[in-house]
């Protein structure tokens, strides 16, 4: 068996490896070559926290396994450590032998801004100029740098809950040669791309907030409840999402089918318009909207490929097991 600790993945793991392992699964995910298991996600009545698995098979990669982990709230205040917890287990499919064990920490930030990433570079405009983001915290940097390489970008707005949070994404903004604004929630309407990351249960960008035309990735609604966008945006726009089940059930979905704006079915996979089976994008004025809810296929992709990374340099401990 393998260990790749959670110290090495920085050296190893690029944006551009984590974008293309993302990408690859969706597509395999659409064309029914990977799927999703049930994801078990538990409050355990210790330390606030929320633990839980996500896993799934890619028959097509021949990845399987599970992510396991959650959010610990006190981490930080109490021992300096970071709220998100995880920690990925590959198993070998012929044989059903554990094959490896990953941090998932840094997998986690990486895969998911991989996700909207992806979702920018097959549904947005192509001549999308500015990048608007909902939500300044640590999620949204990576986010924030993923997002800049799929488009010329001229211009980065900003706006979060709490506006003393925003030099996070300003830095890397400027970083990139891009100047940065601050901007209240309707003047999101100028931006040509919205990536909402945030961890909310009342929406804050509204349908109004948006332009006709702009590809929006909603990366925050992971939990049933939980909701960073009014429904009625959704009602507007042709959504599309990783995984239908978990949209509708644990995504943004949620709140505009329990409203009767959408059906199930008006939702489309990301991978059905990478393997080109669904045409995307139809025309310059139409919303497009990714619902990111992460899976856990997409974790396993990003952890196979740091593995394959760390024995091809040596880094990757091997233990009898």
């Amino acid at each position: 068996m393998y260990i790749v600790p959670e110290r090495a993945i920085g050296d190893l793991m690029t944006r551009q490896a984590a974008f293309d392992a993302v990408e690859k699964v969706f597509a395999a995910m659409a064309s029914g070559d990977a799927y999703n298991f049930p994801v078990v996600r538990e409050a355990i009545g210790h330390e606030d926290a929320l633990y839980g698995f996500k896993g799934g098979f890619d028959r097509a990669g021949l990845v399987l396994g599970l992510k396991a982990g959650g959010y610990w709230p006190n981490n930080m205040d109490k021992r300096g450590l970071i709220n998100h917890q995880s920690t990925v287990f590959l198993f070998d499919p012929d044989t059903g032998m554990v094959r490896a064990m990953v941090g998932g920490n840094l997998l986690t930030a990486l895969r998911t801004a991989a996700a909207s990433s992806v979702s920018i570079k097959h549904l947005a405009r192509k001549d999308a100029k500015v990048l608007g983001m909902v939500g300044a915290g640590h999620q949204a940097t990576f986010q924030l740098r993923a997002a800049l390489e799929q488009r010329s970008f001229e211009k980065v707005i900003g706006w979060n809950y709490h506006p003393e949070m925003l030099p996070n994404i300003e830095k890397v903004a400027h970083e990139a040669g891009l100047p940065f604004e601050a901007v209240d929630l309707p003047g999101m309407a100028g931006a040509d791309v919205i990536i909402s990351i945030t961890s909310a249960f009342a929406p804050s960008l509204m349908a109004d907030h948006v332009s006709p035309g702009t590809h929006i990735a909603c990366m925050g609604t992971d939990t049933k409840g939980k909701q960073e966008v009014e429904a009625a945006l959704l009602g507007r726009a042709t959504v599309f999402t990783d995984e239908v089940a978990q949209s509708v059930s644990i995504g943004e979905a949620q709140h505009a089918i329990a409203d009767g704006l959408i059906r199930e079915a008006d939702i489309a996979q990301l991978g059905a318009v990478i393997n080109g089976t669904h045409p995307g994008r139809a025309a310059k004025d139409q919303i497009t909207l990714f619902d990111g809810t992460g899976v856990g296929l997409q974790d396993l992709a990003v952890a196979a490929a740091v593995v394959e990374m760390a024995v091809a340099n040596g880094i990757a401990i091997e233990v009898d097991f």
